[in-house]
């Protein structure tokens, strides 16, 4: 009797210090503010978000690519006089002839590319489909960590609802054993029966511990992902049941095939082959450019007489280049960018396919789990009810204790049933959002 009575004391304290430190920092939350939070805190988002602004960077120089290449050239250059060698480099200087010994020339230059087999246009398309890939990739983080923020919120929200189902079941067990020791006063039950209740009345206590205990590792959790203090205790806001699915699996599927991350990313590397194959296909066009160049110079040495004086000379012209050594050189890498393309199509088919089943299966869980409420409800009801007439019948002396304590625990499993299937089903939606595109 000692040791029960001190085992109920124990979990009192428990009880006792964590509703204390549950009452710490508290401060009441919504899924949108927690989901701003999030997506503020994640590095993953920035790491994406910056992955995209450098794709978009890419674009845009290769854009500027298409205006022409100007250069600027300089030099000064100081010249001996020019040595004749009649005998050989090992014998002495036959001759010196005395030439101009300080040269300048400064000039500029530009090329402008007027066709390159569309090299240029193939290479701002492939960069702007890497663009395109490092935003879905970047939508696709913020949507994960909606999701995972959710089902970390969703967490939380269950071990409050439990928390209050099982207070609310100890203030029920407490008044019964107040009853059920007043029986045994008057010699209608016996003390055995005290003892059962009082155990099993420990054990709601120990296990409102526990809950508690999960209250604050859900709140770690959530403030982790959220960048808050760890000690934050978190209150959600009012749960709200899941609704009933409006559109049917073909319309879902019809969204997750215009929103869904995976699909529209395996879209753009089909689309980053044909592009590749194109540009391997461009490497045996002709190059065509103007070019021009334009310079001072001293002296002049262009045209004989020669003459220690400044002159300016401009050059301009187009330029054609045919790469001839590829007509042959280029065949195999055809061939493997063509097999890469064939490649990157069967993946996209296959990408499709597990789409399709993800959608499914996502949209038929969450109709379980809507059905799976309405089952725990009439479960809730149908215990109530055993409940009720247990309790009656132990108090007439018609039922044994075993069978009140066995209609109270299920009681309680049932209501726990009800409140897990309710947060399961938010999950589902959620879950289902998330595959679709549109979290």
């Amino acid at each position: 009797m000692y040791y029960h009575t001190t085992f109920i004391l124990a979990g009192s304290l428990l009880i006792s210090k964590a509703a204390t430190a549950q009452t710490k920092d508290t401060f009441r939350i919504t899924l949108q503010e927690a989901w701003q939070k999030a997506e503020a805190h994640s590095r993953l988002i920035q790491i994406t978000g910056k992955a995209a602004e450098i794709a978009g960077e890419e674009v845009r120089d290769a854009q500027l690519e298409r205006l022409p290449e100007v250069g600027m050239t300089g030099s000064a250059e100081k010249a001996t006089n020019m040595s004749i060698y009649e005998n050989g480099i090992f014998s002495g200087a036959t001759q010196q002839h005395e030439i101009i010994h300080n040269l300048y020339k400064v000039g500029a230059d530009f090329y402008l590319n007027l066709y390159n087999g569309s090299k240029q246009n193939l290479k701002i398309r492939e960069n702007r489909l890497l663009q395109q890939i490092a935003e879905i990739k970047k939508e696709e983080a913020t949507s994960g960590i909606r999701y995972k923020t959710a089902a970390l919120y969703l967490d939380l929200q269950k071990s409050l609802v439990f928390r209050d189902l099982i207070i609310k079941d100890i203030a029920d067990q407490e008044k019964q054993l107040k009853e059920i020791r007043s029986f045994h006063k008057n010699g209608t039950v016996l003390r055995s029966d005290v003892l059962r209740v009082e155990l099993e009345l420990s054990r709601r206590k120990m296990a409102l511990v526990t809950i508690d205990n999960d209250i604050l590792i859900a709140s770690q959790k959530l403030n982790i992902i959220m960048g808050e203090p760890d000690d934050q205790v978190i209150l959600p806001t009012a749960f709200e049941p899941a609704a009933q699915p409006h559109e049917d699996y073909n319309n879902y599927l019809a969204v997750a095939l215009e929103h869904s991350f995976s699909y529209h990313i395996s879209e753009r590397q089909t689309e980053l082959s044909k592009t590749n194959l194109q540009q391997v296909k461009a490497s045996i066009m002709p190059k065509v450019g103007l070019y021009g160049d334009y310079w001072y110079s001293n002296p002049q040495i262009f045209l004989f007489p020669y003459n220690p004086a400044w002159y300016s000379l401009g050059v301009t012209g187009i330029k054609v280049t045919l790469p001839v050594s590829e007509l042959y050189h280029n065949t195999h890498k055809v061939s493997a960018a063509r097999i890469e393309l064939e490649k990157e199509e069967e993946a996209h088919r296959d990408t499709e396919d597990k789409v399709r089943q993800q959608v499914k299966e996502a949209y038929l869980r969450y109709k379980e789990s809507l059905v799976q409420i309405g089952v725990a409800e009439d479960n809730v009801a149908q215990a109530e009810e055993n409940a009720r007439i247990i309790k009656n019948t132990y108090f007439n002396q018609a039922s044994l204790i075993t069978d009140l304590l066995d209609a109270d625990v299920q009681l309680l499993q049932t209501r726990f049933e009800l409140a897990a299937a309710r947060i399961i089903a938010q999950d589902k939606f959620y879950l289902l959002q998330n595959i679709t595109g549109v979290l």
